[in-house]
């Protein structure tokens, strides 16, 4: 069932079993789990079923800290969320993300990979990723022959690419729409949660459309799965009773925003440098989903070197101190000025089909003569891990949106520690460049100015800062004073108060965050079938 709060005759009081904040990739995969089970469940999504400026407006906010994306840029507003731009890559955590690292301050989740692995298989699966394969030995199925690193020093794991667009929008979700157990509101901005006077539970949820519509709901679980930004501003706002905000007793809402920070490590002179590229570039094998191979540090080197866990690749450019390409500036025209609208998107979409296609179909002599010619180089990009920073965070603005809500600032911060780990990545493949007589690895000289500053390089790639991965801010934790959410992604405290999505990453790592948010969100969706049938 739809119901759109802006179009509403009056005021709408609706009464559910649960009732979740956020039809993103989350919210819609919860709604779908527990749609199965057969429960009536209330969806409410603050915009309408495509792109809408007016409703894009309420996630501006400012960025205090360092530079970063516009906050109304960095997130969608409408049905399916931010995955109605997002690249498809999935992969899943590594074992060593879970763990307490005594070298990571603030590292160690309260529940381990082998917690979700089952889950991790239904999100693989729900996501039509193939073969559950993300590991080193994707080589030998795409007949390929790596190059021979020391597995102690770099080895390799395999993005999986879901390569159905805007999976989790409305137009793919008529089973949703459709369904007689599942109500849902647009347009239903969310303003407040309204505590119990003990502060043990939520009683009811208040949310209101641009044009003054009202909306209460009472359910007997709720669920915040619209990002780590909203999520901490929903739960710093709504502070009639918690004067600090719901969750907030020890100073822990909003705090530990991460990303996946991108940038150049390397520069690599060798006399085949397309070759590279061309070993590591994405693949297409006929009988299964689209492959792309990664540079990753193993644990025992983590470990050893007392560093985070990133992963890298090469990319072929012209030097970069020439700054971006035109056509890459065409593409960052398109991803981050075009309005994301239906037929912005497909602009995009087709722009990125374009460059797949070339990428599928260049052969190596024109790879090389083009490299020759436009006189390009091997460079190595980093996707970093972010350590785990208290002081990178998510907080109330003293500016009020349209709805008289406080905005969200986001202090994002980063520390000497995830400018290390890039410098010794650097260092690694120098070691190993130098020892198989590969060719000169020189490691960039701003990862040695011994400060935590990361400068933004728009010819880095199509995501010059970071990933749009916005984790933490509500992070897992197994006591309050650490974290915001329990093992079961439910608010310290509070009963009947869940969340879902990567705002309850403990850690980060370095892969993308799509699928291990699925995944907890599938985990949730049993904990709480389990709550609602005893």
């Amino acid at each position: 069932m739809l119901i759109d709060l802006e179009k509403s005759a009056r005021n709408v009081t609706l009464e559910a079993e649960v009732c979740i904040v956020g039809a993103g990739a989350a919210g819609v995969a919860l709604a779908r789990d527990l749609m199965r089970a057969g429960h009536d469940v209330c969806l409410l999504e603050g915009g309408g079923m495509d792109y809408e400026d007016d409703s894009q407006s309420l996630f501006d906010g400012n960025n205090i800290g360092m530079e970063y994306y516009a906050l109304d840029h960095a997130r969608l507003r409408f049905f399916g969320g931010t995955t109605n731009i997002w690249g498809g890559r999935n992969i899943t955590l590594d074992p060593i993300d879970f763990e307490q690292r005594d070298w990571v301050p603030h590292s160690g989740w309260p529940i381990t990979f082998d917690d979700l692995q089952d889950y991790y298989r239904i999100a693989h699966d729900s996501l039509e990723l193939g073969e559950f394969d993300y590991e080193a030995d994707n080589w030998q199925k795409l007949g390929l022959q790596p190059i021979a690193f020391d597995p102690n020093e770099i080895t390799t794991r395999f993005w999986r690419f879901d390569d159905l667009a805007e999976r989790f929008n409305s137009r793919r979700s008529s089973d949703l729409i459709n369904s007689d157990n599942i109500r849902i509101v647009l347009h239903a901005n969310t303003i407040g949660l309204q505590a119990a006077e003990n502060a043990s539970g939520i009683t009811r949820l208040d949310a209101i459309s641009l044009q003054g519509r009202k909306l209460q709901v009472s359910a007997q679980h709720f669920v915040l799965a619209c990002g780590a930004i909203e999520n901490a501003r929903l739960l710093l706002a709504s502070n009639s009773v918690e004067t600090t905000g719901i969750g907030n007793q020890y100073d822990q809402v909003g705090r530990y925003f991460m990303e996946h920070p991108h940038g150049r490590v390397a520069h690599i002179e060798t006399g085949d440098p397309a070759a590279f590229w061309a070993l590591y570039r994405k693949r297409y094998p006929a009988t299964d989903v689209p492959v792309a191979p990664a540079l990753v540090l193993p644990p025992s080197l983590q470990q050893r070197l007392r560093i985070l866990n990133s992963a890298a690749t090469f990319k072929l450019q012209k030097d970069p101190a020439r700054g971006a390409t035109m056509s890459k500036r065409a593409y960052l025209n398109l991803k981050h000025n075009l309005s994301p609208s239906r037929s912005g998107r497909r602009l995009w979409q087709a722009w990125r089909g374009t460059q797949d296609w070339l990428q599928c179909h260049l052969s190596m002599p024109l790879l090389r003569a083009g490299v020759k010619v436009s006189r390009m180089g091997l460079y190595v990009i980093a996707r970093a891990e972010q350590a785990p920073n208290p002081h990178s965070r998510v907080c109330l603005s003293g500016e009020k949106d349209r709805l008289g809500s406080p905005r969200a600032d986001l202090d994002w911060r980063l520390c000497d520690l995830d400018k290390e780990t890039m410098l010794q990545f650097g260092k690694t493949l120098e070691r190993e460049f130098d020892r198989l007589g590969l060719g000169k690895v020189t490691t960039y000289q701003w990862l040695q100015d011994g400060t935590p500053d990361w400068p933004v390089d728009a010819s880095v790639g199509n995501h010059p800062i970071g990933g749009y991965h916005h984790m933490g801010t509500t992070r897992m934790s197994a006591s309050p004073k650490s974290g915001v959410v329990d093992a079961n992604c439910t608010v310290h405290g509070y009963q009947n108060l869940h969340i879902a999505g990567s705002s309850v990453f403990t850690t980060g790592g370095w892969a993308n965050p799509t699928l291990t948010l699925l995944a907890l969100t599938h985990r949730l969706g049993d904990h709480l079938n389990r709550l609602l049938t005893r």
